[in-house]
């Protein structure tokens, strides 16, 4: 064999692949070229040591590329004359430029080598490292397609650039001081401070007290130290939503926080997510990390992973500061210099780099190993995932925390986390990410089989599919919310069925009513509602979620009991109770029960009564381990072909402990509410394993929160059975649009078999 020519699929652009090629070709004397070609690479190479090129190749791998595929055929030589990179072509287009990562720790020396050109460089990057996703705007991935192309190299990084020995061999977004993007500092005003030492003049405003903006790489933050949390959450009106802190470095972080060996790789990693840690609860920092996330046992805790961010830290005399997404309530994180100044702060850090795709922090919770993303974005984002059809369904997720998805040539890809859809801004970006999406795939929305949408009328994804579904005459299908996070569940774990408790706040039932609390027998072509949680009124709708009072006060009337709260308006909200619409799901017990127990009577952000109550959960579950537990006997009805928990008997059992004054001490409040939450899950457990061979599920928002994972695997493996959780797709509803796209998938192939 004397020569080869070689496809390679994956993630193998903007991850120094060609170089590595390169450099391997070379060092065993072959001639060829190696180029980009659509979204793959294609080599060529020829001379006697051409068989053993990929297992050198192979085993010379940059630490982010990933391969997928190897395709290669021999070929007669060519008689090249020597091994080169060249200009990059057109072809299939199956896989991304990789997610941005953190600067490497070669940047890193060099950004701190007070002799190096790139000292304190903010932008510093190499082939392996740096931002990516976030700057380009089309594949095949070259300098001309990504916001870089604006910056013209000068002599000695073209030089670098051109050197095979060099770390910036072919690295597209080399730059330096002299010819890269720079930072300037604004005040309120949009008046230039600062632009010899920017980032040395912010970090000063930072430690005086000051709130600031400052863009990194995907979009921009809200920035201020600790003391300044009060100020920032008057600023912004969050009296109570938690906000992520970056730290210096782990020591600083091991004194707010407890974290064990994977968390510590996780924040670590090249993704540098937001990892959610437990408190570390010594007298003299309580006060500091209630500000920081009021009523929670956990922070939302990073590491620097720009070179701005580790310049930030080497001015500033802070060890951490909240940094958390420059946005107004609801819209999608701010990108562009001109709109930061409509937000609130002391000074603006803006550099004048382009972010062409919008990407917020990922934040993830670890759980035995497993990833629990609640928000899916920088770092991890593109990604593809294999699924065992060639369809190309478009699915647009559910209403909040949305994603989207594409399926093409048996992968799944699914968008950055995007948002709120029942914003305009955050429609914009959906579209935006659609298009994006799209066009590095190389699709049009004609190639399109399907498009997968919620069922709920109000969402404004099911209205912007139908509208694409009208004007490019596609196939509509309307997915089930909860069907759709038991398939995302399934998909994530590679089984075809199972069955699933399915907990979250709210999603349409096929009957019309809000579902929340269920068990479904699923596979990728149906499901079967085996159980359900009993439905309870929505006072008032929508406003009994943002006041959970509402629940409280309905429960307790229809226990015929002296309903606390709204003394006045008792006899008005009783009569509302028959019109209410109801609904069976999880979220609004966990609601309900935080807001009895006086935990959190109000809502102010998304999930807040129930994320409190989690802190009692856990100490609760750790109480019961020492045999300090309250006995609630569950009640079971058949409803409509299904099983049906009851609950409003155990909020009677509730009252009656109230009545004989068991809540007096925050640690029987931890006890009781464990004991509530376990018997409802146990009872649910114990219905699911009637119908389960293997394993149970659990997916939903609900599934986000541990102790209630702990409850569910305990009596799963009680019961002989293995529990799946999440690990790559979102469990909330970040996840709908995966478990939307296999879903309509399978359907598609069925109707197609029985057509034939």
């Amino acid at each position: 064999m004397s020569a080869l020519k070689i496809l390679v699929r994956g993630t193998v652009q903007g991850v120094g692949f060609r170089p590595t090629v390169f450099r391997v070709a070379v060092s065993l004397g072959l001639r060829g070229y190696v180029l980009n070609k659509g979204s793959n690479v294609e080599i060529w190479v020829e001379g006697e040591k051409a068989s053993e090129f990929i297992d050198a190749l192979l085993d010379a791998l940059p630490p982010i590329a990933r391969v997928d595929e190897i395709v290669a055929s021999e070929v007669a030589e060519r008689h090249y004359k020597d091994f080169k990179i060249v200009s990059s072509g057109e072809g299939e287009r199956t896989s991304f430029t990789p997610p941005d990562t953190a600067i490497c720790e070669d940047c890193l020396r060099e950004l701190f080598d007070p002799s190096d050109r790139r000292y304190l460089y903010p932008f510093i990057n190499c082939a392996v490292c740096g931002a990516r996703f976030s700057l380009i705007e089309n594949v095949p991935y070259d300098r001309e397609r990504t916001a870089m192309r604006y910056f013209e190299m000068c002599d000695e990084c073209r030089r670098e650039y051109e050197n095979p020995a060099d770390r910036r061999f072919h690295a597209e977004t080399t730059s330096c001081p002299k010819c890269g993007p720079k930072y300037t500092l604004y005040d309120e005003k949009g008046e230039i401070l600062e632009e010899r030492e920017p980032i040395k003049a912010f970090a000063s405003l930072i430690d005086e007290g000051c709130v600031g903006i400052a863009k990194s790489w995907g979009g921009m933050h809200v920035i201020c130290n600790l003391e300044s949390i009060k100020r920032l959450r008057e600023m912004y009106k969050r009296p109570y939503k938690p906000f992520a802190v970056m730290f210096r470095d782990l020591k600083a972080v091991q004194e707010y926080a407890i974290m064990d060996e994977e968390e510590e790789k996780m924040l670590t990693s090249p993704q540098r997510p937001i990892v959610l840690l437990s408190k570390r609860h010594l007298r003299h920092l309580d006060p500091i990390l209630e500000d920081i996330s009021p009523g929670l046992g956990n922070i939302g805790v990073y590491l620097p992973y720009s070179g701005f961010h580790h310049v930030f830290f080497h001015f500033a005399q802070e060890d951490a500061v909240v940094m958390t997404s420059a946005n107004i309530p609801g819209e999608p994180m701010v990108i562009r210099n001109e709109d930061a100044f409509s937000l609130k702060a002391d000074c603006f850090l803006l550099h004048n780099l382009e972010i062409v795709n919008r990407v917020d922090d990922s934040v993830v919770r670890l759980y035995k190993g497993r990833r629990f993303f609640l928000r899916k974005s920088r770092g991890f984002v593109p990604n593809a995932i294999k699924v065992g059809y060639k369809s190309n369904i478009l699915s647009l997720g559910a209403g909040e925390n949305v994603s989207v998805c594409i399926s093409k040539g048996g992968n799944l890809y699914q968008s950055q986390y995007i948002g709120n859809s029942f914003y305009y801004g955050t429609m914009q970006f959906l579209e935006d990410s659609i298009n994006r999406l799209m066009s590095f795939l190389g699709m049009r929305m004609e190639e399109i089989d399907a498009i997968a949408v919620d069922l709920h009328p109000r969402y404004p994804t099911r209205m912007y599919g139908k509208e694409i579904s009208s004007q490019f005459g596609i196939e509509l299908i309307e997915i089930q919310h909860h069907w759709a996070h038991s398939a995302a569940l399934m998909l994530d774990n590679c089984v075809e069925e199972a069955v699933v408790l399915t907990l979250d706040g709210t999603g349409y039932g096929t009957d019309g009513t809000a579902w929340g609390g269920e068990v479904l027998k699923s596979s990728f072509y149906d499901f079967e509602r085996v159980c359900s949680l009993e439905a309870l009124p929505l006072l008032g709708g929508d406003a009994a979620i943002k006041d959970p009072r509402r629940l409280v006060f309905a429960i307790f009337t229809l226990l015929g009991r002296d309903a606390p709260y709204f003394e006045r308006e008792k006899d008005i909200l009783a009569a509302m109770l028959k019109k209410s619409p109801k609904t069976s799901s999880f979220g609004r017990v966990l609601d309900a029960l935080s807001c009895f127990l006086g935990i959190c009577e109000r809502m102010t952000y998304d999930g807040e009564p129930a994320m409190k109550l989690e802190k009692y959960l856990q100490r609760g579950l750790e109480l019961a381990k020492s045999g300090k537990e309250y006995e609630f006997n569950t009640e079971v009805c058949q409803s409509q072909g299904r099983k049906v928990v009851r609950t409003l008997p155990l909020f009677e059992q509730l009252a009656e402990l109230c009545e004989r004054g068991r809540l007096r001490s925050e640690r029987e409040k931890a006890a009781i509410s464990f004991s509530f939450v376990k018997a409802i899950l146990e009872e649910m457990v114990e219905i699911a394993s009637e119908h389960a061979s293997q394993h149970i599920g659990i997916t939903g928002g609900v599934s986000y929160d541990v102790p209630i994972v702990s409850i569910v695997e305990n009596a799963t493996q009680r019961k002989g059975l293995r529990l799946l959780t999440h690990n790559s797709i979102p469990n909330g509803d970040g996840g709908i649009s995966a478990g939307q796209n296999v879903i309509a998938a399978h359907l598609i192939s069925a109707a197609r078999k029985k057509v034939k």
